[in-house]
């Protein structure tokens, strides 16, 4: 199953029952605004509270993941079992809380999750039915499990950054990683030895993602010279260096390690 889901392909099967859709979006006015207009059918998640442990942001950033056992809680709280077919947006062309998302139930082994591309503004430029008010999934039960998928810890980015065989790889606007403006955090700047590869460059003029084929071709070079575990990916807090996993999955690679804490981490001890 691809991991991003095409429009055409959704609306084959926005209609089966074993589908759950799930808006993700961010911002101060987020709930209000799902309120008011989301995709038929689809129960909201909040980033800060179900999609992240969030505390002191030296130890692990802005975004610190839950526990695998509090986050398959959540799952069975917002009805997902083991078998749903589970397709997540947000208003951000998928390039913010929704690859988050994805990216935390495939690490749990979650096999069918894909993200909507082009989000919201995509569904609702193509007519795809849009209600109000608040939906909800009946609650379920998701076994507990460990996350799977690779994370790497602020120590050994450390020495990441000391090895030439590894490549950091910074997703944030290239402002932000040139230190020229720093909108969040209280530092600007970048990990030492980091590459920026800004997430918004896996999409197209449309803000929907290239395809399988582009995107694989734009990290080649990458994969070419570094076996996965080589390679650490990050960006302010953990959530849109997801965007480009999600990227580098469409494009047959092996997901390779996130490094969570990010710059919101980073900036605030190794500086």
């Amino acid at each position: 199953m691809k991991p991003i889901l095409r429009l055409q392909d959704f609306i084959k099967i926005k209609d089966n029952p074993e589908i759950r859709i799930y808006d993700v979006r961010t911002g101060p006015n987020a709930v209000e605004n799902y309120k008011s207009e989301h995709v038929k059918n689809a129960a909201y998640v909040s980033l800060d509270k179900d999609l992240a442990e969030i505390g002191d942001f030296k130890i692990g950033g802005r975004h610190p993941l839950p526990s695998a056992e509090k986050f398959a809680e959540t799952l069975g709280n917002l009805g997902i079992n083991p078998n749903s077919h589970v397709v997540i947006y947000d208003d951000k062309n998928g390039g913010n809380a929704a690859a988050r998302f994805w990216w935390m139930l495939k690490a749990l082994g979650h096999e069918k999750v894909q993200v909507l591309d082009g989000g919201l503004q995509h569904a609702k430029a193509n007519n795809i039915e849009i209600e109000s008010g608040d939906f909800k999934y009946e609650k379920t039960h998701y076994p507990s499990s460990n996350w799977n998928l690779p994370t790497i810890k602020i120590d050994d980015v450390e020495k990441a950054t000391q090895d030439k065989d590894f490549v950091i790889i910074d997703v944030r606007e290239n402002q932000r990683y040139a230190g020229i403006t720093e909108p969040i955090d209280l530092i600007a700047g970048h990990i030492p030895n980091a590459i920026n590869i800004p997430f918004a460059e896996n999409l197209d003029d449309n803000g929907n993602f290239k395809t399988s084929e582009e995107l694989h071709e734009k990290y080649k070079d990458i994969f070419d010279k570094h076996s996965k575990n080589q390679i650490v990916v990050h960006c302010g807090s953990g959530v849109t260096a997801c965007h480009t996993l999600l990227a580098m999955s469409e494009a047959g690679y092996e997901i390779p390690n996130l490094y969570v804490g990010s710059w919101s981490e980073w900036s605030r001890n190794k500086l």
